[in-house]
């Protein structure tokens, strides 16, 4: 007798149906084909077990159990529940009730038939929806985050003899319902890191806010305990909601890369990732053998945080300079080619100098103008080059941190963000790839970043007399632009650019030569 039970391969973060076909035969012998990798050549052992604790068996006949398409690589242990399915129904073990071709099946089965979670549920699911298939049957710690797609029957199962019970004797599954409205505003009323525990530093907290309202790339340079990585964990809290589609896009990364378990099945804040200075570039911009996302694209939609800057490997930071300006990062195999999403927010620290102080006459550590430009070096043109904004944070007096007052909650930031954000969407609703300040080209700077005589002399002296760079031009411009709009200011005035000229300290004589 042959059978079809149909599974899902993930492939970046996109899924492809996989048809399991089951055929039993005269003789003896257990034959899995169609390019399984050890995971799933495996899975007869897990099987056999999971079914022998439920009152099942694999028979002792020939089974061929074919995994089509045959030339596409499989991997994994999310199909043991598609092939145990498959082979209870050919060796007519149970009934089907209900057509296992309305469903798709995917779980890695315990000893005992318990579900483990498997990667890709979200892609999986969208699939699904996509091909037609009625419902989709999966480990209940993926539930949540399949029941996403709107016009698919989500069923979360504990243990294989559920699933049995349903196609075999029609005893009912729970479906599961998510409310995406209740999810997204418990997150956005409540964030994990407020600007309202800040105190002091009303500069650099303008200076996340403009950041935030353009989506600009910032670096932070100050001392050891400045308050650099507080300031950036925060950031997340005051940029504009997630709408739907980034919080699938999101979702979709995460579910690949199997962290949507912490995060409770479904990306409703923005992601904000921090990796360690020792990171490899693979682990940064994603690869291996099967390609993963890499940090870059786990933190799409979200806040990149590269601690202590140069510190990271050169190389590892080169190669962010084209995911930067592209938004996505393709990856190269031999056999298939995998592009993964890569829009995120770059911020990062540094001392400004290998011992923690700058021309600090009092400072514990100075450190030799030789040291220094070493130290610095390890940052390269190209990348600052896509770094809008660069801020120097000095400590905080005692005075400050001593206040009782609270500061500006980051709910009160994110209202006036998101205000400048809707001016930026209209703005750009003609342009396909840009959407805020950040990402304006050539072309659009000169379009919508027009000046006034006297806004146009302020920065031709200040270019003069700082000795900025020729790359510190259009990123004022691009800032002066983004202050505007949370002024709800049509045009750019000389308070707008004498504040956007503030952000490019890094651009000034005494640091690059």
């Amino acid at each position: 007798m042959l059978t079809k039970v149909y599974g899902s391969a993930v492939f970046g973060v996109e899924a492809t149906t996989i048809t399991v076909e089951v055929n039993v035969d005269k003789g003896v012998g257990y034959h899995l084909v169609g390019l399984p990798d050890n995971a799933i050549r495996e899975s007869n052992y897990r099987i056999a077990a999971a079914l022998q604790n439920n009152g099942y068996k694999i028979p002792g006949k020939k089974l061929i159990l074919n995994m089509s398409p045959a030339d596409l690589r499989k991997e994994g242990s999310a199909y043991d529940l598609t092939l145990a399915m498959g082979i209870l129904i050919a060796t007519e073990q149970i009934q089907q009730r209900n057509p296992l071709s309305d469903f798709i099946i995917m779980g890695e089965l315990s000893l005992d038939g318990n579900l483990q979670p498997i990667r890709g549920a979200l892609p999986i699911a969208i699939k699904a929806k996509e091909e037609g298939f009625k419902g989709i049957v999966l480990p209940n710690q993926n539930a949540k985050e399949a029941a996403i797609v709107e016009g698919l029957n989500v069923y979360g199962i504990d243990n294989i003899k559920e699933v049995i019970d349903y196609f075999n004797e029609d005893i009912p599954l729970e479906k599961t319902i998510v409310d995406m409205e209740a999810e997204f505003y418990n997150h956005l009323e409540h964030p994990e890191f407020d600007f309202a525990d800040v105190k002091g530093q009303e500069s650099i907290k303008r200076c996340m806010e403009i950041a935030a309202a353009g989506g600009h790339n910032i670096i932070l340079i100050g001392p050891p305990g400045s308050g650099k990585t507080m300031l950036a964990k925060r950031l997340p809290s005051v940029l504009p909601p997630m709408t739907l589609q980034e919080s699938l896009e999101t979702t979709k990364i995460h579910s690949v890369a199997g962290r949507t378990m912490e995060k409770g099945g479904i990306m409703t804040s923005r992601p904000f990732r921090s990796p360690h200075h020792t990171i490899s570039d693979v682990a940064l911009v994603g690869g291996g053998q099967y390609p993963q996302p890499g940090e870059i694209s786990l933190a799409h939609n979200g806040v990149l945080f590269l601690d202590e800057l140069p510190e990271f490997k050169r190389g590892v930071l080169e190669v962010m300079r084209q995911p930067l300006e592209d938004r996505e990062v393709t990856i190269s195999r031999a056999k298939f080619t995998v592009t993964y999403p890569s829009s995120f927010m770059l911020v990062a620290s540094m001392n400004p100098s290998p011992g923690g102080y700058f021309n600090d006459p009092d400072a514990p550590v100075m450190s030799s103008p030789a040291e220094m430009q070493r130290y610095l070096s390890k940052i390269s043109g190209p990348l600052l080059d896509r770094i809008d904004i660069h801020i120097e944070v000095t400590p905080v007096p005692f005075e400050k941190l001593s206040e009782e007052r609270r500061g500006e909650a980051s709910v009160v930031i994110r209202e006036r963000v998101t205000n400048a954000r809707k001016i930026q969407s209209q703005r750009f609703s003609d342009f396909d790839n840009i959407h805020y300040n950040a990402q304006m080209g050539v072309k659009q700077i000169r379009q919508f970043c027009k000046l006034d005589e006297d806004s146009l002399g302020l920065l031709k002296t200040a270019m003069e007399k700082l000795n900025l760079s020729a790359r510190a031009y259009d990123r004022i411009l691009k800032v002066a632009r983004t202050i505007a709009d949370l002024e709800a200011s049509e045009r750019i005035n000389g308070n707008h650019i004498s504040e956007a000229i503030q952000y490019r300290s890094l651009d000034r004589d005494g640091w690059f030569g």
